[in-house]
Formats: structure tokens, C-alpha cells, sequence
């Protein structure tokens, strides 16, 4: 039987034809000779000029003549206002469409360089470098948490958002507008770009170049992965992670997990002992599309990874607020993304008494819930909360389904495995229990949002019956079975339970669309393919079994059953 392991925080890759740089020196070695204009392309967050300096420095060190080149000296005036989509409501305080804008759009003309004469390089760094027409091409590149980090801290920098040189780094502005435009740019750069630069240490990057960059993502695209996980922390955070998986909270808790949040998600590529580059594991979907989502999924979805697996921690905090997510239309018209945010919980832990808010109670009435909520926000009233919405008990193992525009909220004391649609940046909250920051200031409430998409029509007795399901067997062996815990008709994806005993082994088969594991309860399981390949997974870590994969086995380790929550695209 396969020996068990604890939670690995920190998965990593060996990369495919080639090694992981560290340091400056070895990509200034591998330059080709002669004059060259060298881009060094990248997000607006990271800090150019520490790179800039590194990189000029490596050069001259090793007899080469540089000069470097500020792309973002050469943005247009008005650059900032080009980019950003326009909200609706005009004056809306917390939401924008997503940007449809190009890095094009920050200058009035494609920037230029000078060739340098002999064996000099002109370095043209920052975001939009590429559009140069440079010689070789580099891509910079610094993990979204990075920033979401010093939003949490106040202190994201000047500077950070795309053509504002001089304001105060703005969330909503990175949110929705810097992030859509700067994904699409890195996207569009993918599959030519000479080297790929990790800068978490810009006084050390770690750097893959790029034929070995794009061969590890062909490999990792066919192959069971594993993301880098991380914890955010937030008023109603938890202690669980901090105390099971030995997670250090950034703020006094470990509220939000991100085990696979395709937009931020990361790929760890190197050596556990060495050098490491972080790839954005978006660009397996964009590489490598069908080998990933499947065929039937992309002409779906394209390049979008549809499905998310994340955390939430509520033991030892408090209630999550009390919030629903945009319909399908809303979503589309309003905010701009083409899908929408359908979510469940799957309770893996919780604390006696703990408790989910989900549905409409049969008596609810919309007048009276926005006279509450106007109440709450204007006069600090407390909102009956259970006179509008139901309360039901968190039992370990059970799944609530959670449609666009049915008012939700995890309780204190539970420990829910959030298996939702990819969107997460539109949470319509409705009452966040009168929290204040540390500033004392209340937090923002989105309320008209969140009132213009509630679903009346989940209430009462409909909302048990058809939100909280029974498992039912799908399909059974000799010491598993695999059961549907959840699945409606207006959610294109399903939750599974696949249930093994110990020393058993579960066969499946991607049949064309990716998969996703996550050990939910026993010490864990070794997934085995039909190539050879085998990936271990401890308990409460999700792995991304890719369409290419088909055929694999699901093997218990341990001496206790292993439950493994599954989820699927199950309409295109």
C-alpha cells in the first residue's frame, strides 16, 4: 500500500528540455552577440526599476555596453482613461465591467529603440515592451498574490496600475482593469518569448528559457498538476489552515484558500532544492487548450479554465456575509464576463452547531428585505438575517448548491470546500453583520447589485429539495463507488464523491474533459495514468486531471476509506 504524506504547500515540476536559471548571469551569457534590443515585457505591480538595475548591471558586468530604455516614459497622456471599461451605473463605487482594452492602447504609437552600436544592448523594459520589434524577448512576471498582499496591507504602491505613474495603486482599478488587459497581452507572448524571468526575489530572479518553458507546459497540460496553494486572510477568517496544514496567516487568519483559481493559479517549475520559476497555469490553457479542458470544453469555454476549487475558513472566525453572485444575463451585460458565477459548498470540517445560510424562507418578501438591508448599511440596524434567509446545519460531507442569485453565506465554524464556476470577482454582498476595519469604516456593501439579481423563485421547501441533495451512486466496484453529490440543470459542472476503501483503487477516465480531485477526507490517494505517470495527494490538496489524460486509477492510501470530491464540466 502507498505511504501516506502530509499537505505539500510548496508542489513542484522538474522542467522539460532544460534547467532553471538563478540570477542574472546565466541570461545575460545566453545573449546572442552583437547590437541587440532586448524587451523585458511584464506586469505594472512588479518593481521595474530594482529589475532594470539588476539587469543593467548583469550586462555591464559582463562587458556589454547597456542602456536602458523605461517603456512607460512613452505611454500616451491619457493612457489610464483608454484602458478602463466604463461601470454601470455610471458612478457604480464598486464594480467595472472587465476592460476589453489592449496594451496597444497605452501608447499613441507602437514605442521604438535605437540600435546600439557594437556589442551593446538596449534594454526596453516594462509593460508593453514587446511592442518594440525586439531582438530577443523576455517576460517578467510577479504572482497576482503579490499584490493582493499589499492591498491587504494598504500599501500597494504608486505606480502599480497600468499608465497612473504617479496615483496611489487602486484595487478596483487591478481588479478589473489592468488584469484582463495584461492577462491577454501575457497570453498573446506566450509562445514566443526567449525566457520566462520568476522576479518574487527581484534580487535574484529565476529564469527558464523559453524552449524549455513552452516543453514543460506541453508536459504539464497532459499530465496530472498540482497548483501553488496559498491562504488570504479577511475579517471572517479562520484558524484551521494555521493549525492543520501549517499555513502562517498574513493577518491573524487563513480565511481563503486558493487551491486552483485559474486566474491567479501558479505552476511550480524546478527543483524542491533549487531554483524555481512560478508559471501562470492559465497558460496551459492557452497553449494547450484541448490537451487541458478538452475539445468539447473549449469551444465552450476557449481558453477560460471554467471551474475553481478554494477554501473557506471559518473555524475559530466568523460568518462569511451574506452575499449572492450576478445571473447569467447580468453577468454578461453588466460586468462583462461571458459565464457565470454558480457556486457550492461541500462542508469537509465544521465545529458543532455551525451552519449554512442558503435560499429564501417560504415568507420571505423582497420589500421588506431591502428596507432591512437600506437599514443595516444607513443606520447600523442589525438585519434580521433567518427572517429572510434559511439556516441549515453544516454536516461533514454535504454539498449545497449555490446558483447565480440565491443569497448564501458560510457560518463560524466551518471548514467548506468553495467547487464553483472560474468568475469570483463579483460578490454581491447583502449584509456583512456590521464588521468595521481597522479604521473603523464599514465594509462596502454592493446591495443594489446584489437585490437586481436575487432569485425569488429559490425559497421554502424548493430550496432543501433541489440545494441540499442526497448523494446517489452513479457507478460502483469491488471496494468504491462514485457518487453525484450535487448537479442542476442551469450548472454546467457537477460534483462527485468518489468513495475508495482501504487498499482499493477506483478506475476512471476523463472520456475528453478535465477532471478535478480534492482528497476531502481520509489521508489521501495516488492517481495513476495510463502513461505511467503517478501523482501522490495528501488530504485536503486538488489535483487537475487534464482531458489528455484519459484512462487513470484513484488509489487509497492509509487505513481508512478516502473520499475524493470530483468535479466535471458536464455541459459544453
Amino acid at each position: 500500500m502507498p505511504a501516506s504524506r502530509s499537505y505539500d504547500p510548496l508542489p513542484s515540476y522538474r522542467p522539460v528540455a532544460g534547467e532553471v536559471a538563478a540570477g542574472w548571469a546565466a541570461p545575460v551569457a545566453g545573449l546572442p552577440r552583437g547590437p541587440l534590443v532586448l524587451a523585458v515585457d511584464g506586469p505594472a505591480a512588479l518593481d521595474w526599476s530594482a529589475l532594470a538595475d539588476g539587469l543593467v548591471g548583469a550586462l555591464r558586468a559582463a562587458g556589454r555596453a547597456s542602456e536602458p530604455l523605461d517603456v512607460r516614459d512613452r505611454y500616451a497622456a491619457d493612457a489610464h482613461e483608454r484602458l478602463a471599461a466604463a461601470p454601470v451605473p455610471a458612478d457604480d463605487p464598486f464594480f467595472t465591467p472587465l476592460s476589453r482594452a489592449d496594451v496597444a492602447d497605452l501608447f499613441d504609437s507602437p514605442p521604438r529603440a535605437g540600435r546600439p552600436e557594437g556589442d551593446g544592448v538596449v534594454v526596453v523594459y516594462g509593460p508593453g515592451a514587446a511592442l518594440c520589434a525586439p531582438d530577443v524577448l523576455w517576460y517578467a512576471d510577479l504572482p497576482k498574490r503579490y499584490a493582493e498582499a499589499a492591498v491587504a496591507r494598504g500599501a500597494l504602491p504608486v505606480g502599480a496600475n497600468l499608465g497612473r505613474p504617479a496615483a496611489p495603486g487602486d484595487l478596483v482599478r487591478l481588479f478589473y482593469t489592468d488584469w484582463p488587459v495584461l492577462d491577454r497581452h501575457r497570453d498573446a507572448l506566450a509562445g514566443r518569448v526567449d525566457r520566462w524571468i520568476d522576479v518574487q526575489d527581484p534580487a535574484a530572479p529565476a529564469s527558464l528559457d523559453g524552449t524549455a518553458f513552452r516543453a514543460t507546459l506541453a508536459h504539464l497540460a497532459r499530465g496530472p498538476v498540482r497548483t501553488r496553494p496559498y491562504f488570504n486572510s479577511t475579517p471572517w477568517g479562520g484558524q484551521w489552515a494555521a493549525s492543520e496544514l501549517g499555513f502562517t496567516p498574513q493577518a491573524g487568519n487563513t480565511a481563503l484558500g486558493y487551491e486552483l483559481i485559474a486566474p491567479e493559479a501558479g505552476v511550480l517549475v524546478g527543483e524542491r532544492d533549487g531554483a524555481r520559476v512560478e508559471v501562470p497555469f492559465q497558460l496551459l490553457c492557452v497553449e494547450h487548450p484541448g490537451e487541458l479542458l478538452g475539445e468539447e470544453v473549449r469551444r465552450r469555454f476557449g481558453t477560460s479554465f471554467p471551474i475553481r476549487f478554494d477554501y473557506l475558513d471559518t473555524m475559530g472566525g466568523g460568518n462569511l456575509s451574506l452575499h449572492l453572485h450576478p445571473r447569467e444575463r447580468y453577468m454578461r451585460e453588466v460586468f462583462g464576463w461571458p459565464y457565470t458565477q454558480h457556486e457550492t459548498y461541500y462542508v469537509t470540517a465544521a465545529e458543532d452547531g455551525a451552519r449554512v445560510l442558503l435560499g429564501l424562507t417560504e415568507d420571505a418578501d423582497t420589500g421588506t428585505l431591502r428596507r432591512d438591508v437600506e437599514a443595516a448599511v444607513t443606520d447600523g440596524t442589525p438585519l434580521p438575517v433567518e427572517e429572510h434567509v434559511q439556516s441549515h446545519p453544516s454536516d461533514v460531507g454535504q454539498l449545497f448548491l449555490i446558483p447565480a442569485g440565491t443569497p448564501h453565506a458560510s457560518g463560524a465554524g466551518n471548514l467548506v470546500l468553495e467547487v464553483s464556476a472560474t468568475p469570483y470577482l463579483y460578490s454581491l454582498r447583502l449584509y456583512d453583520w456590521l464588521r468595521t476595519d481597522a479604521s473603523g469604516a464599514s465594509r462596502p456593501l454592493p446591495y443594489e447589485h446584489g437585490l437586481a439579481n436575487l432569485d425569488t423563485s429559490r425559497r421554502g421547501e424548493d430550496v432543501t429539495k433541489d440545494l441540499v441533495q442526497r448523494p446517489r451512486t452513479l457507478r460502483a466496484g469491488d471496494g468504491w463507488r462514485e457518487e453525484v453529490v450535487g448537479a442542476l440543470p442551469e450548472m454546467f459542472y457537477a460534483v462527485h464523491r468518489v468513495v475508495v476503501a482501504p487498499g482499493g483503487a477506483a478506475p476512471d477516465d476523463t472520456a475528453g474533459r478535465f477532471h478535478i480531485l480534492n482528497v476531502a477526507a481520509g489521508e489521501g490517494a495516488v492517481v495513476e495514468t495510463g502513461d505511467g505517470r503517478t501523482h501522490d495527494l495528501a488530504f485536503a490538496e486538488t489535483l487537475t486531471v487534464p482531458a489528455a489524460v484519459g484512462p487513470y486509477v484513484v488509489r487509497a492510501v492509509g487505513d481508512a476509506e478516502v473520499r475524493v470530491v470530483k468535479a466535471l464540466v458536464v455541459e459544453p
